[in-house]
């Protein structure tokens, strides 16, 4: 029986995209480099903030990383948020299933997804966020699905993840938890979906006493 969904953040409760890729642009206009390629973005998109920055500055040996991410952590990411869109139906669905299943959280953020939480006004939603920094490795390892199935009392098949990206379909598949693929059908996963109300007619939310 389900008892506990864990959402991804970025691609799932929210589009990120124009947000992230504004970041990771200032990072390298500060230290006169051009902004992200289109795979850059891509890549942006689904890693953590110190694989995303070696990532981007990655064709530029004579760059000083300490000084990058010196100007990184003074970086204010809350600018950036004016930018990241929820979903529109994600409150709905998160009001519809609170009350019957626990909710959590595994994302590759990691500072800035309590704030995100706080400013949209979502933290009452979730028992447990596990992040790229208090997790003991990132996505895809298993380590912050664990810790939440731990923290839950739940064991895999108790559970499902709802993820948009090849490190979500890692991620799952390293614990065997089911994974329900949002916007992108070329996943491997149970069950596909386009929007959140879609998950309720699943199978393992119809089969519910």
């Amino acid at each position: 029986m389900l008892k506990l969904i864990i959402f991804d953040c970025d691609g799932v409760m929210f589009d990120s995209k124009f947000a992230n890729r504004q970041y990771y642009n200032q990072l390298l206009a500060h230290f006169n480099r051009p902004a992200m390629t289109a795979d850059e973005i891509e890549h942006v998109h689904i890693h953590n903030v110190t694989d995303s920055t070696r990532h981007i500055f990655r064709a530029y040996p004579d760059q000083d990383m300490t000084a990058v991410d010196a100007y990184r952590k003074t970086l204010d990411y809350a600018p950036f948020l004016n930018h990241m869109r929820m979903e529109p139906d994600l409150i709905e669905f998160l009001e519809t299933t609170k009350p019957r299943y626990q909710l959590a959280i595994s994302t590759n953020r990691t500072n800035t997804m309590i704030p995100i939480l706080e400013i949209f006004q979502l933290q009452d939603y979730f028992t447990k966020v596990m992040t790229a920094e208090n997790a003991r490795r990132p996505k895809p390892a298993p380590d912050a699905l664990l810790e939440i199935l731990d923290h839950c009392q739940c064991q895999a098949d108790e559970a499902i993840y709802i993820g948009d990206s090849i490190i979500d379909q890692e991620h799952a598949a390293s614990c065997g938890m089911r994974l329900i693929g949002f916007r992108n059908p070329a996943l491997s996963a149970e069950y596909h979906v386009n929007s959140f109300m879609e998950i309720l007619k699943l199978p393992p939310f119809l089969d519910q006493p």
